[in-house]
């Protein structure tokens, strides 16, 4: 298992993972990543895992607006057959040590409150994240935002 920034030719497969994971429309990603992919100067993080050659895995983190230090982790993904493998895991310890090498100071991530998604948040606290805040009905009523917190330091 590799990580490492995502490239131009990663495209499909990570749509392939988003098709899997159904995390957000798959056509979206390459207008999402193009200006990380155009721009060496980007302040956006996309990493991808790749395991036995192929792209199976990524994740993106922004710094938070108006906010010293701070970023959000909008997306982490694992193709569906790879989950369990330690992927997600890897890709996010990755991403926060590059965060720390740059003197950053806490990660957050948002999910949902719904049933779909309780493996999603046991994968933030197995990956030592704290349940921060909730905010009620945010995605629609009855499913709540939950946003993870992690210190940097």
């Amino acid at each position: 298992m590799k990580i490492r920034p995502t490239k131009q030719d990663d495209i499909a497969a990570l749509q392939e993972v988003l098709n899997g994971t159904e995390l957000f429309p798959s056509e979206m990603l390459p207008d999402m990543v193009s200006g990380f992919l155009a721009n060496d100067e980007s302040a956006d993080i996309w990493l991808t895992c790749e395991a036995n050659g192929k792209a199976v895995g990524f994740c993106y983190a922004v710094p938070e607006e108006l906010a010293e230090g701070a970023w959000n982790m909008l997306a982490v993904a694992v193709l569906p057959s790879e989950q369990g493998g330690g992927c997600g895991g890897a890709i996010i310890k990755h991403l926060e040590a590059v965060l720390k090498k740059r003197g950053q100071r806490i990660l957050i991530a948002d999910t949902s409150g719904a049933d779909a998604f309780v493996q999603t948040r046991a994968f933030y606290r197995k990956n030592g994240y704290v349940e921060e805040a909730r905010i009620r009905d945010f995605w629609a009523a009855g499913d709540d935002k939950i946003v993870f917190w992690k210190s940097l330091s």
